[in-house]
């Protein structure tokens, strides 16, 4: 027997003793389980619980969501961020059903040829549905090894990674491998939490090598981050219908096929003068520019956005190109939109009459 067997009979009868009555929990179902994976990466259980519930209603199975438009399934993801994950569970769902005749590949390699399914969803699948002895490393599951066993290399880092990898390969038992991989990730988003952490309640703190050393609170570790992008949107508010003109993000920058206000993105603030110099030097002279709100900050996890929306009409003679289109105030919640665009949407929207 392994000498690391004492951590799975540990972690495992705890879990099995108590945990999270979570709905992904109480299936097999790879679809179930999958759609939790892409819908709670960079997502806390409480924010993706509603949508979870919300997709599994309108689109029950693998089948039924392949058959959705993209920006039907955008509007259910919106307010979720990492819009990419939304893209390719439509793309994945149809792979399943195009390639795969509606059923999950059951190994980790033929889950990793589905759309945005990386190694930890596609070791979790593998492990939690088809019962493979797939070894997962999410961020709980590197806090908790590298407090338990004390390991000081930085998780960001590639010896890192191959380290904490082998780990849970060796921690990994032959039977019931998707129950060990919940029980230790589920220790690590309960009690091994990143600030103050629940030692009294875990069932390894006696063996805990980083409480015995008093260095939890040094651990994890992570390498320097790269330098955050600072941008500044200037939006083109142009009122139309009780609505407004709106246009469709594209390319592979963020927010790809959401929608928004016209944009003139700028490499610093603009004051207003600034701002009618710019929309001249883009569009032409004769706008009118009635007022703004913000700048509003919103952080994403690489980028820090300060946007502001600008009130402005067009001369008669501007012809405004081709993806601008005018949407009608009743119309304006079909449309996907980022969650920024979303708040000042519901600032403009007129306040429901009083009893």
């Amino acid at each position: 027997m392994s000498s690391l067997s004492w951590f799975t009979r540990a972690v495992v009868g705890w879990y099995a003793s108590g945990h999270r009555d979570l709905p992904w929990r109480r299936t097999r179902d790879p679809y179930r389980i999958w759609l939790s994976e892409v819908l709670l990466q960079q997502t806390r259980v409480d924010q993706g619980m509603p949508y979870y519930e919300r997709f599994v209603e309108r689109w029950p199975t693998v089948e039924a969501l392949a058959t959705a438009d993209e920006q039907e399934v955008l509007k259910a993801w919106q307010g979720l961020g990492y819009y990419s994950r939304a893209r390719n569970l439509l793309s994945a769902a149809r792979q399943v059903v195009h390639v795969h005749g509606g059923r999950f590949p059951d190994t980790r390699a033929g889950l990793r040829q589905l759309q945005g399914v990386g190694e930890y969803t596609a070791g979790a699948i593998a492990s939690i549905c088809f019962g493979r002895p797939e070894a997962v490393v999410d961020g709980n599951v590197y806090r908790v090894l590298a407090r338990v066993f004390a390991i000081g290399t930085p998780i960001d880092s590639t010896a890192g990674q191959r380290e904490f990898r082998a780990l849970a390969a060796a921690l990994l038992p032959k039977t019931a491998p998707g129950d060990h991989n919940q029980a230790v990730m589920e220790l690590g988003a309960t009690v091994c939490v990143p600030r103050a952490p629940l030692c009294d309640r875990c069932p390894v703190s006696p063996r805990c090598l980083a409480r015995r050393q008093g260095c939890i609170d040094r651990l994890p570790v992570k390498g320097g981050r790269g330098r955050v992008r600072e941008r500044h949107f200037n939006h083109l508010c142009i009122a139309t219908d009780g609505g407004l003109v709106l246009r469709k993000r594209t390319g592979k920058d963020i927010w790809a096929g959401l929608h928004e206000p016209p944009l003139l993105e700028s490499p610093h603030p603009l004051a207003p003068a600034a701002f009618r110099s710019a929309l001249r030097r883009a569009f032409g002279p004769g706008w009118k520019v009635h007022g703004h709100t913000g700048p509003v900050r919103h952080v994403l996890s690489h980028q820090v956005l300060h946007l502001t929306y600008w009130e402005v009409t067009p001369p008669r003679s501007f012809a405004p190109p081709a993806d601008w289109r005018a949407v009608a105030g009743p119309h304006l919640d079909r449309h996907p939109v980022p969650r920024p665009i979303e708040r000042y949407l519901a600032l403009r929207r007129p306040a429901e009459p009083g009893p």
